[in-house]
């Protein structure tokens, strides 16, 4: 028998309409559009090498190795983005009690569930690039 909760949930999910301007699904795309959220997520989903065949098991990772694996990121901005993901419930963060103390990240199942599609959007990029760059010379060229 369905809870209340549960046709809350039912109502709410026929209600999101992201091209509603009040639409809160607004705000979680703009989070999971951010480059250091997909990188994270393919981190922790193990796509950690830069081709499309990556077959890396995901697997838990401390804060230091994504630190390493995410070249250019601030140590402020990895902990934002890890503290907005754990609040969405796309990862777990675990606390070890080891000298030093031990805290590592993975994904949960509805982070798997978004990884396949970062997943992609990742490799598309990379794949892409060269040509985007061209048509950006292009236009520019044009424009002047």
């Amino acid at each position: 028998m369905p809870t209340t909760k549960d046709a809350e949930r039912a109502q709410a999910k026929t209600e999101f309409n992201a091209f509603l301007a009040a639409c809160p699904s607004r705000r979680l795309l703009d989070r999971i559009s951010d480059k250091w959220v997909v990188l994270i997520l393919c981190a922790l989903g193990g796509d950690s090498s830069g081709g499309p065949d990556a077959s890396d098991a995901a697997r838990a990772l401390r804060y230091s190795e994504l630190s390493r694996r995410l070249s250019g990121v601030s140590q402020k901005m990895l902990t934002q983005t890890l503290r907005s993901l754990e609040r969405d419930g796309l990862l777990t963060r675990t606390v070890t009690p080891t000298v030093p103390v031990t805290v590592s990240y993975e994904l949960t199942d509805l982070g798997h569930s978004l990884y396949d599609t970062t997943r992609g959007l990742r490799h598309w990029a990379q794949n892409h690039m060269a040509e985007v760059l061209a048509h950006r010379e292009d236009y520019d060229a044009r424009s002047c």
